[in-house]
Parts: C-alpha cells; sequence; structure tokens
C-alpha cells in the first residue's frame, strides 16, 4: 500500500532552481523545479539482503549494480523494504506528482513532495496562471523505471529512480487556444527522480525530494 507518490511554459528560473524534470523536451515544456536540498518520501519498500540477489538475476532487473549495496543497507535497516514494489510506487509517484502540477492541484503536492520542492511548484504554478497558460499534458507511457542509485545515512534513505516516458505536452491560453506543443506527438523524456524516507518511521510513505535530467 504505498502511495509514491512538469511541461508548459517559464522561461524563467524562479526563486529555487528549476531543473528539467521530463529530459530533452521541444522547448514549451514547463521543467520541474529542483529541490534545494536532499530529502524526500516515495511510498515503496525494497526486498530483503537476502532476495536482493534474486532481484538481480531477474530478466527485468529494476535497479543498476551501483545503487545494490545502497538497497541492501536500506533492506537491512528496514524488512518490509522491496525494490519491486518500491519501483511500482514510484511509477505511480511520477504520474501523480506530475497530474498534480499539470493541474495546478498544490494540495496535492504537499503530500507527495518535500517542502521545498513544493515551494518551487508552487511558484511555478503562480507564473503559470500569471501568464495566462493552462496545461493540457498527458502521460502516454513510463517505458522504463529503474533505480540509478541508492543510500543511507542514519535512518534517512534515498533512493533515485530513472523514468523513460513519453509525454504529450500542450499549453493554451485561457481561451483554450493552442500556445505551444501538441497532444499528436508524444515527446519522449529521461528524467532522475530522488525519494526520500525516515525508516522505521510510523509514515511509510517516501517523498520527492529532487528532479533532474538523466
Amino acid at each position: 500500500m504505498f502511495y509514491v507518490v512538469l511541461l508548459a511554459m517559464v522561461a524563467a528560473f524562479l526563486a529555487l532552481r528549476l531543473y528539467s524534470v521530463l529530459g530533452k523536451r521541444g522547448g514549451h515544456e514547463q521543467s520541474l523545479p529542483r529541490a534545494a536540498e536532499e530529502r524526500i518520501a516515495v511510498a515503496t519498500p525494497v526486498r530483503t539482503v537476502e532476495n536482493v540477489p534474486d532481484v538481480r538475476g531477474a530478466t527485468v532487473r529494476p535497479f543498476d549494480s551501483g545503487a545494490e549495496s545502497g538497497l541492501r543497507a536500506i533492506a537491512a535497516a528496514e524488512q518490509s523494504f522491496d525494490v519491486t514494489r518500491f519501483v511500482d510506487g514510484a511509477q505511480s509517484a511520477y504520474r501523480m506528482i506530475l497530474e498534480a502540477f499539470w493541474r495546478g492541484d498544490e494540495q496535492a503536492l504537499s503530500e507527495l513532495v518535500v517542502p521545498d520542492v513544493r515551494q518551487a511548484f508552487v511558484e511555478a504554478i503562480e507564473a503559470r496562471r500569471d501568464a495566462g497558460h493552462v496545461l493540457d499534458n498527458r502521460l502516454v507511457t513510463i517505458e522504463r523505471a529503474t533505480i540509478v542509485s541508492a543510500s543511507l545515512e542514519g535512518r534517512q534513505a534515498q533512493v533515485a529512480v530513472r523514468f523513460d516516458a513519453d509525454i504529450a505536452a500542450v499549453t493554451r491560453d485561457t481561451d483554450g487556444n493552442v500556445v505551444a506543443g501538441s497532444l499528436s506527438d508524444a515527446v519522449q523524456t529521461n528524467d532522475v527522480w530522488t525519494f526520500t524516507r525516515t525508516l522505521k518511521s510510523a509514515d511509510p510513505n517516501w517523498m520527492l525530494a529532487d528532479t533532474d535530467e538523466a
């Protein structure tokens, strides 16, 4: 029960540095803000230490070799952590956060991202509104989600996931006219999102703490 839990036109950097959260874009998508700090919380576990080798040997491996030691440390600290479930949860979070940002749902974002990331999102949403723009974006498909790094400092765990996805992006004005983009042509995106969580805490969810291009 893990709930893990951005493209239009905003040309300037906001108070917090904005990073493309959607990889190589066509120039009209609004980028996702990157968190200044390194905290997070996405909801999903990684398997026990004993089971990590089994996952590694699977036909489709859900993590890069460089992430294995970090995943083992997290799994040793919290037995319920499961790699496959984490990746599934991270994909759900990717979709939920993108959709919340696109529709300007600040409340939903508050439940999915850390405060610094939320503030950057809010500033981007406000800038979009001031410009009279509305996003009409669609996450067509997530082709691949792979854990690229993982670490544990004390009880604070961080897991970075690379998402290769296709997104159709359109920016409209208040009258519904297309300002940029096209829903008929999906843009291939390659992003790395980092999630964090305090292990053994009452809250099982992981939060988004950072976004970057792959």
